[in-house]
């Protein structure tokens, strides 16, 4: 069974960094059009960052020059790296993506990581 585990959540003080990883447990394969969401209490699920199929990345507009999404092709994770942290990034993080299953490209979501920045 197929599923996307994410890591690397926890507790910083603002300013602070932390590092995220996304992984397909149950696949040989690597995660395409990887995307990154958060939805913080009360709020919307948002869209964090995300590689296209093309290779390009995009950024949610408060996270842009702070966060950086990047692909290890060797260990077949993404990656969201957080830095500058504000109390406002407190959220569960979702990693979300395509993985091939059964000669299908199926689309996966984690059960998500928690953020926590205190000020």
């Amino acid at each position: 069974q197929v599923q996307l585990v994410e890591s690397g959540g926890g507790l910083v003080q603002a300013g602070g960094s932390l590092r995220l990883s996304c992984a397909a447990s149950g696949s040989i394969f690597g995660i395409n059009a990887p995307a990154w969401y958060r939805q913080a209490p009360g709020k919307q699920r948002e869209l964090v960052a995300a590689i296209t199929g093309g290779g390009n990345s995009n950024y949610g507009n408060s996270v842009k020059g702070r966060f950086t999404i990047s692909r290890d092709n060797i260990k077949k994770t993404v990656i969201l790296q957080m830095n500058s942290l504000k109390p406002e990034d407190t959220a569960v993080y979702y990693c979300s993506g395509d993985v091939e299953n059964a000669g299908k490209l199926r689309n996966y979501w984690g059960k998500g990581t928690l953020v926590t920045v205190s000020s």
